[in-house]
């Protein structure tokens, strides 16, 4: 198992996450009931609880990861949420509008009938676009999901 954490955190480091959020919430990922603590992380990716406390802030604040206490437990533990990827993919989203108006900025500062202006119009328009799609698409794995239950 620890083999294919490795794995699986090397995948999401190569698609922009950092390493050590990645090992983690690739542990939680593995783990029957996706809920740790954060000792039970450190002693499972054999590391520090100080880098166990930065990653799983990081995986909080993007929406991967809950923290939470079960009654009469004096410890957090650290939770993945049924649908982590949707928000990992919903923040995604919010970069693509980023995107699409820093390039429609850019047309204004270029110029629209340049070279240059007409390649930032193309790229608002592609972020644009995926943006829309993005929305369509998480819609309709809702509603397949709902469909499930």
């Amino acid at each position: 198992m620890a083999r294919f954490v490795e794995r699986l955190a090397l995948l999401m480091a190569e698609a922009g996450m950092a390493r050590m959020p990645a090992r983690v919430f690739g542990r939680l990922l593995v783990t029957d009931s996706g809920r740790l603590t954060a000792p039970e992380l450190a002693a499972a990716l054999q590391v520090s609880p100080a880098a166990i406390s930065g990653a799983v802030r990081y995986l909080d604040q993007v929406g991967l990861v809950t923290k939470g206490r079960v009654p009469g437990e004096r410890r957090d533990h650290y939770q993945v949420g049924d649908g982590a990827w949707v928000e990992a993919i919903v923040n995604r989203d919010k970069l693509l509008v980023t995107w699409a108006s820093t390039m429609a900025e850019g047309v204004g500062v270029l110029g629209p009938g340049t070279p240059a202006g007409e390649r930032m119009a193309q790229s608002a328009r592609f972020f644009d676009f995926l943006q829309r799609e993005m929305v369509d698409l998480i819609d309709r794995w809702r509603a397949e999901e709902a469909a499930r239950s």
